[in-house]
C-alpha cells in the first residue's frame, strides 16, 4: 500500500517552514494572512491555535500543500512543497499526509467501510486489501460492528471517528486537522480529539491540529499560538505529560 511506512512509532518525517509569508489581494486592500513563519513541525502532536484572523488555517493549508504562500519554504522529505507542480503536490497529500475536517466530509450513501476505503480504491489498490484496512482502522476508533452503518445513522462523534479512520487509511506520515471538534458538543469533543490523539500515535503519524479552543489544544504535546501571522508562542508539555490539560 502506498504511503506505508516501516511501523508505528518510526515517525522521522520533519515538516520544516521557513520565512514564510501568504498575501491575499494586493495594494492597499491587500491581507497578510502569514507575515514571516519560522517553524519546525516534528514527530508527536502539535495544535496550532489562535484567534480569527491569526493566520492559523492559512499555515495549515502551506504546510499540507493546499495554498501555495507568497514566499518562503515549507519543506518535507527533503522537497520545497511551494516549488512543486499541482499534481505532484496533490499526489503528496494522497499519499503522505491525512486529513480530518470540522464537517467530516463523509459521503452519506456510503457506509461507514466504504467512506474509510474509498480514498485507495480510487487510487486503484486491491479492493479486500484496502476493506480489511479499513475494518482495521474502524475497530481502532471504536467503531468495531459499525461498518455497514451510514453517517445518517451515526452520531456526530462517531461521524468523526469515521473521518479519523478515513485520514489514517494511506498511514500518512502527518494527518492535518482541521477544527475537529468545532462541529461538536463539548463532551463529544474531548472523546474525539482524545481518540485523535491516540490513534495517529498507534499508527506512527505525526498529528498537526489546528484549533480556537485551548482545552482542545492542550490535549496535544506541543502547542503553537499564532498572533498577526506570526508565531506569537511555541510551548511543549514536560516530557511524560502527555500533552493534556
Amino acid at each position: 500500500m502506498r504511503g506505508s511506512r516501516p511501523g508505528a512509532g518510526m515517525v522521522t518525517m520533519l515538516i520544516t517552514v521557513e520565512a514564510l509569508t501568504k498575501t491575499y489581494g494586493r495594494g492597499p486592500t491587500a491581507t497578510h494572512a502569514l507575515a514571516g513563519v519560522d517553524l519546525t513541525l516534528d514527530a508527536g502532536s502539535t495544535a496550532i491555535m489562535g484567534p480569527s484572523g491569526s493566520g492559523k488555517t492559512t499555515l495549515l493549508h502551506c504546510l499540507a500543500g493546499i495554498v501555495v504562500p507568497t514566499s518562503g519554504r515549507v519543506v518535507h522529505g527533503g522537497r520545497d512543497l511551494a516549488a512543486e507542480s499541482d499534481a505532484a503536490r496533490t499526489r503528496l497529500r494522497r499519499t503522505e499526509f491525512g486529513f480530518v475536517f470540522q464537517s467530516g466530509q463523509l459521503l452519506p450513501e456510503l457506509p461507514a467501510e466504504e467512506n474509510v476505503a474509498l480514498p485507495l480504491l480510487l487510487d486503484g489498490q486491491r479492493p479486500a486489501r484496502v476493506r480489511g484496512r479499513a475494518r482495521e482502522l474502524l475497530a481502532l476508533v471504536g467503531l468495531a460492528g459499525m461498518e455497514h452503518r451510514r453517517p445518517g445513522e451515526l452520531s456526530g462523534g462517531q461521524a468523526q471517528r469515521v473521518a479519523v479512520a478515513r485520514a489514517l487509511l494511506s498511514r500518512p506520515g502527518v494527518v492535518f486537522a482541521d477544527e475537529p471538534t468545532g462541529s461538536l458538543d463539548q463532551g463529544t469533543g474531548a472523546e474525539v480529539m482524545d481518540l485523535l490523539v491516540r490513534a495517529t500515535a498507534a499508527e506512527g503519524s505525526a498529528l498537526v491540529v489546528v484549533t480556537h479552543d485551548p482545552t482542545v489544544a492542550r490535549r496535544c504535546g506541543r502547542v503553537v499560538t499564532m498572533r498577526d501571522g506570526l508565531v506569537a508562542a511555541d510551548h511543549r508539555a514536560p516530557e511524560g505529560a502527555g500533552g493534556r490539560r
